[in-house]
């Protein structure tokens, strides 16, 4: 019984390279709301550099961007949306522990 020389040998799959989500005529600039938001969650929080497949650099042009740009009111801090719609179903009535006398 031989053994194979390469047992380990992966397979020669073919994968197609994806495209950088950022161009290099895209500007990172707190302006550009159409750039911005791509990196940010539902939620409104800034995504991490390994989802965005950005560089360090870039991550940290994206995150100060998105800083001047909440601070400008240009962005929401947060995205209550599900949040408020939660707490006006569950709102407490205000008759139902009446005090007695």
């Amino acid at each position: 019984m031989e053994k194979s020389k390469r047992p380990f040998l992966k397979s020669k799959r073919s994968f197609r390279r994806r495209l950088p989500p950022i161009q290099s005529g895209d500007r990172i600039d707190y302006r550009n709301m159409s750039l911005i938001s791509r990196f940010i969650s539902e939620q409104g929080k800034i995504l991490s550099k390994r989802v965005n497949r950005l560089t360090l650099k870039q991550q940290r042009l994206i995150t100060i961007a998105i800083k001047h740009a909440r601070i400008l009111s240009l962005l929401p801090f947060l995205n209550n949306e599900k949040q408020f719609e939660r707490t006006k179903s569950t709102a407490r009535t205000p008759g139902l522990r009446a005090r007695k006398k």
